[in-house]
C-alpha cells in the first residue's frame, strides 16, 4: 500500500510538470506496466483529481482543470518558493495581503517540520512596499479583457482632482487592451486609446471599469515589439526606445568605488586612485546635471555640449535661489533655452 501510495504522488507530480503525457512514457518514467498505469490514472480520478484520457496515435493523459480544487502535489522547492511569494505580497501592491497572509498559514499547516523550520526562519519586512495599491478586483478585470481582446471603458482618475474640480466628470476611456505590468512598485495597463489614436499606460488603481465590456478586437503590434523596453522607455521620457533620451558622460574627482554604489543604471570607469568616468541618462538634461551635481565633487564635462548648457542654467538657478527674498520668484532671463532635452 506504501509504494502505491508513492507511486500515485509520483503519478500525479508528472501530471502537473506538463500538459499531456503519452501513456507509454508515463509507464516507462514510473517503471510500471500499462495496465498498472490505468488503475493508478483510475485511483487519482477517485481521489478528485481530473486526469483525462488523450486520443492519439500513442494515447496519453492529462490533468485537466476540475469543478472544485483537489488537494495539490509541490516539491520542496515550489513549497518554499511559493512561501517566500507569499510572504513578500505586501510589496505587489495588488491587493492581496489579507489573502496571502491567510494562505501561508494554510500552506504552513500541511508542511512537512523540516520545512517549517526554513519557512519560519524567512523573516522578510517588505521596505520598498508598492506606493499604490491596486484593488485585485479591477486587476482580474483588465488582465480578463487582455486575454479576450475585447475594447475596455473606464473611468480615470485624474492625479490632481483639486485641478479639474469635483463636479467635473471626464467622459470614460475607450482603449484596446494589451499588456498588464508591473513598473516601481506600481500596476499599469497598456493599452491603444482608441480616442486618442495612440498608445497610453494607464495606471491600474486610477482605473474604474465600466461594464460591460466592447467589441473583440485584432491585437496591433506593440511599437518595438518588447513591452518592458516600451514601458520603460515611456517611463525614460521616450516613444519607442527604452534608453535614456538624454545621456551624457563626465569624470568625477571621486575614486570609482565611491561612485559605482550610487551610479547603478550608468556606467563608471575608474581613471586613477581619485577620478572616474561617469556616464549617465535621464530624462532631461537639467535632471542630469542635477544627478551628477549631488555626487559633491569636482565636475569636467566630456560631452555632450547640451550637458554643459544644462549645468550653466543650474548654476545660475542656484545662484538666484541663494540670492532670493522668501516669496518673491526671480524674472525670467532674456534668451533661456528650454530646459527639456535637446533636439
Amino acid at each position: 500500500m506504501q509504494k502505491t501510495s508513492a507511486r500515485l504522488l509520483s503519478l500525479l507530480s508528472l501530471l502537473q510538470a506538463r500538459r499531456d503525457w503519452p501513456g507509454g512514457l508515463l509507464a516507462r518514467r514510473l517503471d510500471i506496466s500499462p495496465r498498472t498505469l490505468r488503475r493508478d490514472v483510475d485511483r487519482l480520478r477517485e481521489l478528485g483529481y481530473p486526469v483525462v484520457a488523450v486520443k492519439g496515435p500513442d494515447g496519453g493523459y492529462r490533468l485537466d482543470a476540475g469543478t472544485r480544487l483537489p488537494p495539490l502535489l509541490f516539491d520542496d522547492e515550489q513549497a518554499v518558493a511559493l512561501a517566500v511569494a507569499l510572504r513578500t505580497a505586501t510589496a505587489s501592491g495588488a491587493g492581496i495581503e489579507d489573502g496571502a497572509a491567510r494562505a501561508l498559514t494554510t500552506l504552513r499547516q500541511v508542511m512537512p517540520a523540516r520545512l517549517r523550520h526554513r519557512i519560519d526562519a524567512l523573516q522578510v519586512t517588505a521596505v520598498e512596499r508598492s506606493t499604490s495599491r491596486a484593488d485585485g478586483g479591477v486587476l482580474m478585470t483588465l488582465s480578463a479583457a487582455v486575454r479576450a481582446h475585447e475594447v475596455l471603458r473606464f473611468g480615470y482618475a485624474s492625479p490632481y482632482p483639486a485641478e479639474t474640480g469635483e463636479d467635473t466628470v471626464p467622459p470614460p476611456r475607450r482603449v484596446q487592451p494589451h499588456h498588464l505590468v508591473t513598473h516601481g512598485g506600481r500596476w499599469y495597463l497598456v493599452a491603444w486609446d482608441l480616442d486618442r489614436d495612440d498608445w497610453r499606460v494607464f495606471r491600474a488603481d486610477r482605473i474604474t471599469p465600466r461594464t460591460p465590456t466592447g467589441p473583440r478586437f485584432t491585437p496591433r503590434e506593440l511599437p518595438g515589439g518588447d513591452v518592458a523596453a516600451f514601458v520603460t522607455g515611456r517611463f525614460r521620457g521616450s516613444d519607442h526606445s527604452p534608453e535614456w533620451p538624454c545621456r551624457g558622460e563626465v569624470v568625477l574627482h571621486l575614486p570609482a568605488a565611491a561612485v559605482s554604489p550610487y551610479a547603478p543604471a550608468g556606467t563608471v570607469e575608474e581613471l586613477g586612485p581619485d577620478r572616474c568616468r561617469l556616464t549617465l541618462g535621464s530624462w532631461s538634461w537639467p535632471a542630469l546635471a542635477a544627478t551628477i551635481g549631488a555626487f559633491d565633487t569636482d565636475i569636467e564635462v566630456i560631452g555632450p555640449p547640451a550637458l554643459k548648457e544644462a549645468f550653466a542654467r543650474l548654476a545660475q538657478r542656484c545662484a538666484d535661489a541663494a540670492r532670493s527674498t522668501p516669496g518673491a520668484l526671480p524674472a525670467p532671463r532674456e534668451g533661456a533655452p528650454p530646459d527639456r532635452r535637446a533636439p
